[in-house]
């Protein structure tokens, strides 16, 4: 441990890679760990499918239903959050690029403007049609009055909280900010997440291959810890300030 404070310490431009497991000390479960969502109930995949949410209103109705009752709206950040908002204040933090789509980050305080949401975030709502984005809290008060399905005020589409659902492409512009932050990092901190979704994983072996120290916080083991230069297997909320205090 005391390596990898040390590689930090040296370091000035230090990438994060966070994934749904920073988030579950605050409550909000993972989608592919023994308890994750998905693991618990396949079905529950179908509703974040681009396919079956655009054709299928009884897809859409449960999938505002599941917004309504979504564990991020209680959750709080945790210490892992709070630790990496202390490296940005040490000035280290290049960029944080997070597969996350609950803006904790951002609620800890960590800059938007470092923050790099290659999948979206769950607190707006974007139309299908038109493309306007609003607060996902109004929509969310439509379906508490009463709206099952909500359309866009503006031209009748369909709306959609602004994430990226399977089968929908990611934005190219994020991607790509992305992957040259992970090559300008002399340390890259991969975080809570499986190194399982592309491309973005390959930022790990893109930021090794241009020299960066990787270093890997998981609670399961990853692709990636072959190559790694450090890898904790241990609760992120107390390794990760201990690396970056």
């Amino acid at each position: 441990m005391q390596d990898v404070r040390d590689w930090i310490g040296k370091a000035r431009r230090v990438v994060a890679l966070t994934g749904a497991g920073i988030s579950t000390d605050s409550g909000i479960p993972d989608f592919r760990g023994p308890q994750g969502v998905w693991t618990k109930n396949p079905k529950a995949e179908k509703l974040s499918d681009i396919r079956y949410y655009m054709s299928d209103p009884e897809v859409r109705r449960l999938s505002w239903e599941s917004r309504l009752e979504h564990s991020a709206w209680r959750a709080q950040p945790n210490p892992g959050h709070h630790a990496l908002v202390g490296l940005e204040k040490r000035g280290k933090l290049h960029a944080l690029i997070t597969q996350n789509i609950d803006e904790l980050h951002q609620i800890a305080g960590n800059s938007p403007d470092k923050v790099i949401e290659v999948h979206g975030t769950m607190r707006k709502v974007v139309c299908m049609s038109c493309g306007e984005r609003a607060l996902m809290e109004k929509a969310l008060a439509r379906v508490r009055a009463g709206e099952a399905d909500p359309p866009c005020r503006s031209c009748g589409g369909i709306l959609k909280s602004a994430t990226i659902s399977f089968g929908q492409a990611l934005v190219p512009e994020v991607i790509d900010r992305a992957m040259q932050a992970a090559v300008e990092a002399e340390v890259l901190l991969a975080v809570g997440t499986s190194l399982q979704v592309y491309p973005i994983a390959g930022a790990v072996p893109a930021a090794k291959a241009a020299g960066a120290r990787v270093v890997i916080v998981n609670a399961e083991p990853t692709p990636f810890d072959d190559i790694a230069d450090a890898v904790f297997n241990d609760s992120i909320s107390e390794v990760l300030p201990r690396l970056l205090g």
